[in-house]
This record gives structure tokens, C-alpha cells and sequence, in this order.
């Protein structure tokens, strides 16, 4: 492939070499051509065939090489072949060689560009794939747009090669009509300024305009279809109601009513959402006492010696209550009516685009509004197991219910989640048994990072079983069983408690988004601006995915806010380009942006560069000497494409590379940052090094040594004295 681009440039810059060492183009000025019409007409009325396919294909190539000379050739071809011949002529030579111009900067820069700007080119393929004619067509209607640079950008892009052709052929047709005209009437014309007049270009530039217009105009028009049948009220209670107290709901609340608009936020259930009451905060107090319980085991290094501890695990999930209560202040109706919001206690239903009737205590309470913001989140997904639903099985929203310390437990899933409980409660004293489909835990980390966690699960005492299925729950005599198979053998597996942990599901029922026929697939449908199809309904959080973690949903939150707010004014699409995320077992892993697997996946080229954290000081005084800080970049540049760090405190550490790519912040700029000894963010400098050690200049570096060697061999005047 690099040796047929090296030919085709080596083609076309010997023809334009030839164009200009034999002064082809004093045959392409005004001068010329009206000096040789004569002539040129005697020889086309004798060849008209020859000629017309001649003069075709000279203008292919002058204006697949962007040469000077295509409004002369243009003008010629009105000259010499009239109006209508001309016009058909000339149109299609130049949407030809403008095709042919555009194939060869998609052939020999394409790839180069998404390799180096992969995330920046796939937005622009998005915006290409759905409104690039639209942009084309403006483009060449305008003739202050020089074609070549239009060529030559659109060739990096996704649009494709027949819609390129045929709205270039349709966009230069009226330009090209005049310049045709204009030939035909070449005798009149002195200078080429002459053919187009300020109100010409005026009335081109409003005809590029048009298609920009036509395209909000469609959109107008497809808001009044979509808003059909309905009656909007004439005034509003609200500017926005929100519906669902959680991340997404209580942060986009809290937006609206900072900018001093009438919100109101309604919760069915607890404020504070799943991370507050089911996920985050009591998952993490749980994993905190595990932790706590597992220091005996790693003491001993330190001369420092415990007894078996014991668990009193009823104490264990009154703390994790009280860690609730104490956060809940911060979710509270009480501080959220304070910050200007008008909180309400119900069931949400939309039952217009302009309208939600909240079913209280009291009664129906219905309010209209300008906007509607949906974050009603999600909640745990229950496979369809034969036996399951028979008895009294556990998920992350009921577990903080128990009081008594299962026995023997059962973990089903290896993600986030179920890697968190069964460590936490094996490190509490529960038999565990993990049950994964897959050959990995964690499947959306890269493998050297899952296998860490996995040897730490099974020193932990987890049975953990990868490439196992589930196969049905069995009530006998003496208990629960669960029937799993694995590598074409059935097993079943005794239990007290069965946790599952598969993944959670968008609650997209109950709520009127049927009767509005707001589409749905698993999670609510939604454009780049979060909005449904009626642009004043948007989604954030959870239910509108792509990513169910807290701080997405806060992040969309300012989005769904601010697109609701203001949006007939102006719309902001969602960043989603720099996307942390933790699981917080021990020990820790922490991703960024794209690690090997994804980058693999999505086929964008990238240089690893890796740091064991097993050397680092700080790590091996505080007996952490286990994991790796691994970065990805742009090959041959220090450029942060995503980072995966395995140790602890992976998700604190995670933050400098959040902020460096965040910010365009290279290694470079890492490496010669100060950082503190001794910590564990030196680990994230040591990575840096590594790169910078693996990138040294090594002709310049052997060149100073050579420099060295002669500073030592060199004799002073005042040692010859």
C-alpha cells in the first residue's frame, strides 16, 4: 500500500512538473484562447468527435490535478463547442476530475489522518454520514470556495464516492453555466472580473446558502409532524420537570434552578437514587469493612500480628445504613428546595409533550412545561434461570436488606459488581462461588488486568468459575442448588443466598413514554444533544446510556440541562471523549479512554508503554507492590489516547491522565511535572520515563557522546605550560 501511494504521488507531481517545464498554462489564459478560436473552431468543425473527447479528457486532468486553468477551459467550452455541448462538456469533465482529485486525497491521506485524529475524523464521519451533501452542495454552489481545497478536505472524510460525485456535478452546475455563457459571448470580455458581477456572487453566495436553510426548514417542518395532534398550552407552570431524583436528575435539577428557571424534580422512590441507597456509597462501606477484615492476613509483613477476626456482620450492615443516612443530607428534598427547586414526592407519567401528572399521596398533581427532562436510572437485570424467581434471590438494589451473613453464596456475573460483592463477602467469611460465562472477569478491561484481580479473588478463597452457565435453581430437602455447566459438564452447587449480578437494565416503563411513542431499545433513544424525538423530551443517566456510571450521569446532566433550557437557541452535543471508570476491589483497576482490547477492536494503531508498580518506593513501603500503570499513545508521539492502572488506589491515581487528555496534556508534559516522594503518583511519572527512555533520540545522543569523548581528549594551552 505505502509503495502504490508512492507511485501515485511520484504520478502527479511528474504531471504537474510538465505542466509548468513546457509552460502549458500560457495556453490556459484569456489572451490565448481568444487568439486561438479561430483556429481551434476550423479544427473542431472538421474533427468535432476527436475534439469534443479530446478537450473532455484534458479537462479531466487539469482539474484532477488542480492545475491553474479550469475557468479558461470553462470559458472555452462555451467558445468553441456553444452552449449546450459546452455546458454538458464542462460539467461533467469537472465533477470528473473532481471525483478522480478526491479518490487520490482519500487514497493517500486518508488512513494516515485516522490513525493520528481517530476519535476528531469518527465524529466527523457522523456529522458527514448525515448532513455531507447537504454541506457539499453549499460548498460548490459558492464560487468564492476554491474546489481544490474542497477536493482535498472532503477526501479525508467518510462521505461517499457517488453522493460526492453527483451533488458536485449538481452543485457546479450553475457556476459552470455561467462561465459557459459567458464563452459563448467571448468576444465581449476583456478581463475574466468581467463575468461575474458583485450581484452575481451575491445571488450564488444566497443560493449556497439555501441548502443550509432548506435543511432547518425540514427540520421545522418534521417538529410540526412530530408535535401533530398535539395541543401545546398556551402558557407553562414550568420550565422543566425532571423525573427521577438520582445522579442524572438531581444534577440537572440543581443546573435549571442555578439559572434562575421554575424546575421541578420528581421522585418516586428515594432521593439520591441507586448510588446513594443500592450501588456507590453502600458498596464501597461494605468493601471498606472487608478490607479492614483482611488486614490480618498482610500484617504479618510488618511484624505486626492480629487474631482471626470476627465478624459481626449485622454491626457491619448498620454501618453501611449509617453511611447512607449521613450522605443523605446532600440529596435531601429539604437542600434541594433550598437551592430553588420544587421537589415532589410521586409517580411521574408523561401524558404530553407539554405536560406530567405526578400521582401523590394527595392525590394527581399535574403540571405543563416548556421541557422534560428523564432520568428515571435503572435497575438490576434478572436473567430468565428456570427456578430463579421461585425463591428469594438478591441483587444489588435488596442485598442492604440482610442482616444475617450467608454461609455459602453465590455470585452470578463477573462484572464490576459481582467482582466487588464477592470479595467483600468473602473477605467477610462467605463461601463464595463466582459464576462467569465468559473465559474473563471484567471483559471490558484488557486481560493482564483481569487476571490480576482473579489471582487476588482466588488467594481470597472465591470460587471462581469462568465459561460457566447457569442453568437452572433447584429447591431440595436440604436447600438451594444451583445447576451450572461448564466444558460440557453439569454441576450443582449448594447455596444460602444467590446474588445476581448480570448487569442492570434502563426502567423505561410506567412513565408514558408508549403513549408518546418515544422509542426505546434497552435504553431510551436519543440523538447527540440527548434529546427524543420530541426535542423538548430529553433522557440522561442511565436510562439513556451509553455508559451507566454515576459520573456520566452527572456529566450529561449540564447537557440535558442546558440543551432543555436553551435549546431553541443553541444546543451542545455530549463529550464523551475522556470517560473514566474503577472497579473498586483489591486491587483496584482504573481505565481511561481506550486500552488494548477496544484499540484492537476498533482498529486504531497505538504504542503501549507499561510501569510495574512492584518497584516503586512508596508501593513497597506500604506493602502495595503489585499492579501496572499501562498508557496508550499515538505511535510515535507522547499523545494520551487512554490508561489502564491495576494497584491501590488505581481510581485516584486514574485522575492525572484524565486531566492530561483532557486538556491535550502529552507525556512530556507528565514526565516533567513535579510529583511528590514518596507516593504512589509517582508511578504515573515513572510511565512517562519509560516512554520518554523508549523515544530518546538516538543519533543525537550518540553525537553528544562523541562530543564527551573529544572534551576529554582535548588539550589546553595552560596544561602544555
Amino acid at each position: 500500500m505505502k509503495s502504490k501511494r508512492t507511485i501515485l504521488v511520484v504520478i502527479i507531481a511528474a504531471l504537474i512538473a510538465l505542466f509548468f517545464v513546457f509552460n502549458l498554462h500560457q495556453y490556459l489564459t484569456l489572451e490565448s484562447l481568444k487568439n486561438n478560436q479561430q483556429a481551434l473552431t476550423e479544427y473542431i468543425n472538421a474533427n468535432w468527435l476527436i475534439a469534443f473527447i479530446g478537450y473532455l479528457g484534458i479537462y479531466i486532468v487539469a482539474a484532477a490535478l488542480s492545475v491553474p486553468g479550469a475557468v479558461i477551459l470553462t470559458l472555452g467550452a462555451g467558445a468553441l463547442f456553444g452552449f449546450g455541448w459546452g455546458l454538458l462538456l464542462a460539467s461533467f469533465a469537472s465533477s470528473i476530475g473532481a471525483t478522480l482529485a478526491f479518490l487520490a486525497s482519500r487514497f493517500l491521506f486518508r488512513d494516515r489522518i485516522k490513525k493520528t485524529f481517530s476519535e476528531k475524523l469518527e465524529a466527523v464521519d457522523k456529522g458527514i454520514e448525515k448532513d455531507g451533501a447537504f454541506y457539499l452542495l453549499s460548498l460548490r454552489l459558492v464560487p468564492l470556495f476554491p474546489f481544490f481545497i474542497i477536493n482535498l478536505v472532503m477526501g479525508v472524510t467518510g462521505i461517499k464516492t457517488w453522493t460526492y460525485y453527483w451533488v458536485s456535478q449538481l452543485g457546479m452546475l450553475i457556476g459552470t453555466a455561467v462561465y459557459v455563457n459567458a464563452g459563448t459571448q467571448l468576444v465581449e470580455i476583456k478581463h475574466l472580473s468581467d463575468i461575474l458581477s458583485g450581484s452575481l456572487i451575491l445571488s450564488l453566495v444566497l443560493l449556497g446558502i439555501f441548502p443550509i436553510a432548506a435543511k432547518f426548514i425540514l427540520n421545522a417542518l418534521q417538529q410540526h409532524r412530530v408535535y401533530k395532534g398535539w395541543e401545546k398550552p398556551k402558557k407553562f407552570d414550568r420550565n422543566l420537570v425532571v423525573i427521577g431524583a438520582g445522579s442524572a436528575g438531581l444534577v440537572t435539577a440543581y443546573i435549571a434552578a442555578a439559572v434562575k428557571s421554575s424546575v421541578t424534580l420528581v421522585e418516586r422512590h428515594k432521593m439520591g437514587g441507586d448510588c446513594l441507597n443500592t450501588g456507590c456509597v453502600p458498596s464501597k462501606s461494605l468493601l471498606h469493612a472487608s478490607k479492614l477484615a483482611h488486614i490480618y492476613h498482610t500484617s504479618q509483613n510488618a511484624g505486626v500480628s492480629y487474631g482471626v477476626p470476627t465478624i459481626d456482620f449485622e454491626t457491619v450492615m448498620n454501618k453501611v445504613h449509617k453511611v447512607i443516612k449521613a450522605i443523605e443530607p446532600h440529596d435531601s428534598v429539604e437542600r434541594y428546595e433550598s437551592l430553588g427547586v420544587k421537589v415532589v414526592l410521586g409517580s411521574a407519567t408523561i401524558v404530553s409533550p407539554w405536560q406530567v401528572d405526578i400521582q401523590t399521596k394527595d392525590g394527581v398533581q399535574s403540571l405543563t412545561t416548556r421541557n422534560i427532562v428523564i432520568a428515571t436510572g435503572a435497575r438490576a437485570f434478572v436473567p430468565d434461570i428456570p427456578g430463579l424467581k421461585d425463591i428469594d434471590y438478591l441483587t444489588a438494589d435488596n442485598l442492604w436488606e440482610i442482616r444475617e451473613q450467608p454461609r455459602r453464596m453465590i455470585v452470578l456475573g463477573g462484572g464490576p459488581v459481582g467482582c466487588e460483592l464477592s470479595q467483600a463477602f468473602g473477605r467477610l467469611g462467605t463461601h463464595v462461588t463466582q459464576i462467569q460465562r465468559g473465559n474473563q472477569i471484567l471483559k471490558k478491561e484488557d486481560p493482564d488486568a483481569a487476571e490480576y484481580l482473579q489471582i487476588q479473588l482466588e488467594k481470597d478463597g472465591i470460587d471462581l468459575r469462568l465459561n460457566t452457565i447457569a442453568m437452572a435453581v433447584e429447591s431440595t430437602s436440604e436447600g438451594n442448588v444451583l445447576l451450572v455447566e461448564s466444558e460440557g459438564k453439569e454441576e450443582r452447587i449448594p447455596f444460602d443466598k444467590i446474588l445476581v449480578a448480570v448487569g442492570r437494565q434502563a426502567n423505561l416503563t410506567g412513565f408514558g413514554l408508549e403513549k408518546l411513542g418515544i422509542e426505546t431499545g434497552r435504553t431510551v433513544i436519543t440523538n447527540d444533544f440527548l434529546q427524543t424525538k420530541y426535542p423538548n423530551i430529553l433522557a440522561a443517566g442511565d436510562v439513556a446510556g451509553p455508559y451507566q456510571f454515576t459520573h456520566t450521569a452527572s456529566h450529561q446532566a449540564w447537557y440535558a440541562a442546558v440543551n432543555a433550557l436553551f435549546g431553541p437557541f443553541k444546543t451542545f452535543k455530549v463529550d464523551y471523549r475522556v470517560i473514566p471508570w474503577a472497579t473498586f476491589t483489591d486491587p483496584e483497576i482504573a481505565t481511561v479512554g481506550l486500552n488494548e482490547t477496544s484499540a484492537r477492536k476498533r482498529g486504531i494503531a497505538v504504542e503501549v508503554t507499561r510501569y510495574d508498580i512492584g518497584g516503586l518506593d512508596r508501593a513497597l513501603a506500604d506493602d502495595h507492590a503489585r499492579g501496572f500503570v499501562k498508557v496508550l499513545t499515538a505511535p510515535g508521539k507522547d499523545k494520551i489516547l487512554g490508561a489502564t492502572i491495576v494497584g491501590a488506589n488505581a481510581g485516584e491515581l486514574l485522575a492525572e491522565f484524565v486531566l492530561a487528555m483532557k486538556h491535550g496534556l502529552g507525556l512530556n508534559t507528565l514526565l516533567g511535572t513535579i510529583h511528590i516522594y514518596p507516593t504512589m503518583a509517582e508511578a504515573n511519572k515513572n510511565v512517562a520515563g519509560n516512554w520518554k527512555r523508549d523515544h530518546a533520540p538516538q543519533k543525537m545522543l550518540a553525537f553528544v557522546e562523541r562530543f564527551h569523548t573529544w572534551r576529554r581528549k582535548q588539550v589546553h594551552s595552560e596544561d602544555l605550560s
